[in-house]
């Protein structure tokens, strides 16, 4: 959104309360509180909103380079064993080849 049409849409908001909180209380001091609260809260909400944007880039910035990382170990080619051929000599029985950790049972 450009600049300009942030500030036109500010001030149309803020004079629109304004108008409203006058016409209601016909106060000019609860003109004045409401119209700098209101504003406070806008101020608050779009620096949430900033800070929203800029975490969701940097967890999007990180995923991409997870997949870019994934992606390279795809390039070096290794393929995990078959199970299916590994076997033992004594018989035609699968044997199961741990992928680390200790195992007990050899």
């Amino acid at each position: 959104m450009p600049f300009r049409i942030f500030c036109r849409v500010l001030g149309l908001v803020l004079c629109s309360n304004a108008l409203i909180v006058y016409f209601a209380s016909h106060s000019i001091r609860t003109l004045v509180v409401t119209t700098l609260a209101c504003s406070l809260l806008l101020q608050l909400a779009y620096f949430a909103s900033v800070l929203f944007l800029i975490w969701r880039s940097s967890c999007a910035s990180r995923a991409g380079q997870m997949a870019e990382h994934f992606g390279r170990c795809k390039d070096v080619g290794y393929q995990p064993p078959d199970y299916d051929e590994v076997r033992n000599e004594s018989s035609d029985v699968p044997q199961f080849v741990p992928m680390g950790g200790i195992s007990l049972l050899r």
